[in-house]
């Protein structure tokens, strides 16, 4: 067993947005969370100019889930420290009256500019998909975002239900130079991810036949898109698509709130994803994680080569208690993840950064544990700390 005590991330506040409540207890310094009020899924990170950046559904007027959610933004040199800047995208149009909710980052090759996708819901309660752009590229923080003038860019196709239409994923760029993107949908019981296709990532076609579809699970919400290398642990641009990769959809489904993944084969030339196996609804499924882990959101590091995943843990207590401390929410540790050596199943790993918050090591070595007994660990002062356990088991044959 090794445990060791933590250094507290800092998480440095925009002076003129929040005011941080004094007593906090039970707030953690190890995950990301906002300084106040209500989070709920990650959105849109990303590496950009050195920085990494990290939006995230955010209710800024109470520690309750909020009607008319906003794009808040936070940024970071080592995914651990944080600056919260201001509020990246708001409510301000007939486009997304009803709120801005979650979608994903795309940095345009060449250009080296980011644009942001993201769902609106309209003055007539439909959801739409939106465009952002950096007011300022130069700028490494991001702090200023402008709307496309062709908001919205995507409206609620055929067979897919007005009210259930969101989450647009990152967008790749097949070989043959086009856009595509995938969005989260649901049909009455099926839920869908269906295709869209721009040359100019402002005009966009609906491909008519479903990127993916599962009967009596409603809404595929947050759908992500990407390729994991065969033969590396490295990452790899979401817009690989050669022999040495193969490809993971992950579906956050609404009705049973967990994330699960389908790893297959995907075929640019018509668009089509082929899952190696089907979801079921049983254990078989594969899902991205067992606890309280839902809407994640991964993205490529190219400075450090590697796919890093975030994930929404709903730290919620009755919303009388969240009123009362002030906040709701938080952040998993930020994970690297691969495909394992049989091609099947993905492997993850807490970022290495977070190694750095370790401070005093206690290493406990050859300790017979008998069930029911308790083992003290003397020589701990921090208030949290982070252990890692290693058991052999002797098995019995009866």
């Amino acid at each position: 067993m090794e445990i060791s005590g933590e250094v507290a991330s800092s998480h440095n506040l925009n002076s003129t947005m929040y005011k941080v409540p004094q007593k906090q207890p039970y707030r953690t310094w190890y995950h990301f969370q906002p300084p106040q009020c209500w989070m709920n899924d990650p959105n849109a990170p990303m590496y950009y100019k050195g920085v990494y950046h990290f939006f995230y559904q955010h209710n800024p007027h109470a520690a309750t889930f909020g009607e008319k959610m906003v794009w808040a933004h936070s940024v970071s040199y080592d995914l651990i420290n944080w600056i919260h800047l201001d509020h990246a995208i708001e409510p301000s149009e007939q486009f997304d009256f009803n709120g801005c909710w979650s979608g994903s980052a795309t940095i345009i090759p060449g250009k080296e500019k980011p644009v942001i996708l993201y769902t609106g819901i309209d003055d007539k309660k439909h959801q739409v998909q939106n465009i952002a752009m950096p007011k300022n590229p130069s700028d490494p923080f991001l702090r200023e975002w402008v709307k496309h003038p062709q908001n919205p860019v995507m409206t609620p196709p055929s067979g897919v239900e007005v009210d259930n239409f969101r989450d647009p994923s990152t967008a790749w760029q097949g070989k043959d130079g086009k856009w595509r993107v995938v969005i989260g949908a649901q049909n009455g019981d099926e839920g869908k991810v269906v295709l869209y296709q721009s040359e100019d990532f402002a005009n966009w076609t609906v491909e008519l036949k479903p990127f993916f579809a599962s009967d009596n699970t409603g809404v595929c919400e947050c759908p992500d898109f990407f390729p994991v290398s065969i033969n590396s642990t490295n990452g790899v641009d979401t817009s690989v698509q050669n022999q040495s990769v193969r490809h993971v959809l992950k579906i956050s489904y609404l009705r049973l709130h967990q994330d699960y993944y389908f790893l297959g084969k995907y075929a640019n030339e018509d668009g089509n994803f082929t899952p190696d196996v089907k979801f079921t609804g049983t254990s078989l499924d594969l899902r991205l994680d067992y606890g309280k882990f839902y809407a994640s959101k991964s993205f490529f590091d190219h400075a450090k080569s590697r796919r890093i995943l975030w994930g929404w843990v709903e730290e919620c207590d009755t919303s009388h208690d969240d009123i009362e401390k002030g906040w709701a929410g938080l952040q998993c540790i930020p994970r690297q993840v691969w495909l394992d050596e049989s091609g099947n199943r993905l492997m993850q790993w807490p970022i290495e950064e977070i190694e750095t918050l370790r401070d005093k090591h206690i290493s406990i070595v050859g300790e017979k544990l008998v069930g029911g007994s308790i083992l003290e660990i003397s020589g701990i002062t921090a208030s949290q700390v982070s252990k890692l356990l290693l058991y052999f088991v002797t098995f019995f044959s009866f």
